[in-house]
C-alpha cells in the first residue's frame, strides 16, 4: 500500500542507485537539474496546473535532507500530509482495503478474472498532481463497470457495463 511521496522520491534519488545509473550511462562530469512543482510555490499555468520550476545541483542536498525527514510521514509534521492529493492517496488506499474485503466476501471460479482486473487498477494510477488525478478518474470509472460485473456476473447488463 505504498505511495510514491516526496520522501520516497527524495529516497529514490538518494539512495545511490541514481548515481550509478548516471555514472553507467554518461561520461565525464554531469550538472544535473530538476524540473519540480513544489505546492509551496503555487506558479500555476493558463490551464490553472502546478508550473514547473527547474532546481540545480543544489536539490540533491535537499532530496537527502528530505529523504531523512521520511519519518514525519503521516504525523502531524508532515508538511506534505495536509494536501488534498495526500488526502485522496490515503482515500484510494482505504477503498482498495475495502475492496479487498469484498473479495473474501464474494469470490467466485465465475468472478476471478473480474477480481484480478478490479485488483489491478491501482496499477494505472501513476503521476503527480493533475496527472495522477486523471489517472484516477479513468481507473474509478473502469472500476464502476468491474464492480458490478464482479458483483453479479451472469448478468447480461453487467457484461455490457464493461
Amino acid at each position: 500500500m505504498a505511495v510514491k511521496d516526496e520522501y520516497e522520491v527524495a529516497r529514490l534519488y538518494t539512495d545511490g542507485s541514481f548515481q550509478k545509473q548516471l555514472a553507467a550511462t554518461f561520461d565525464g562530469k554531469l550538472t544535473l537539474e530538476f524540473h519540480l512543482a513544489p505546492p509551496i510555490l503555487g506558479r500555476k499555468d493558463a490551464a490553472g496546473h502546478p508550473r514547473k520550476t527547474t532546481f540545480g545541483p543544489w536539490m540533491m542536498t535537499g532530496f537527502r535532507l528530505l529523504a531523512a525527514l521520511k519519518g514525519l510521514r503521516g504525523t502531524m509534521f508532515d508538511i506534505f500530509g495536509y494536501s488534498a492529493e495526500r488526502r485522496m492517496e490515503q482515500q484510494l488506499i482505504a477503498d482498495y482495503l475495502a475492496l479487498l474485503d469484498e473479495f473474501g466476501r464474494g469470490l467466485t471460479p465465475a468472478n476471478h478474472a473480474t477480481a484480478l482486473a478490479l485488483a489491478s487498477l491501482p496499477e494505472k494510477i501513476r503521476g503527480f498532481g493533475h496527472v495522477k488525478d486523471r489517472h484516477v478518474l479513468v481507473a474509478k470509472r473502469e472500476q464502476e463497470g468491474l464492480l458490478q460485473r464482479f458483483r453479479d456476473p451472469q448478468n447480461p447488463q453487467a457484461l455490457a457495463a464493461e
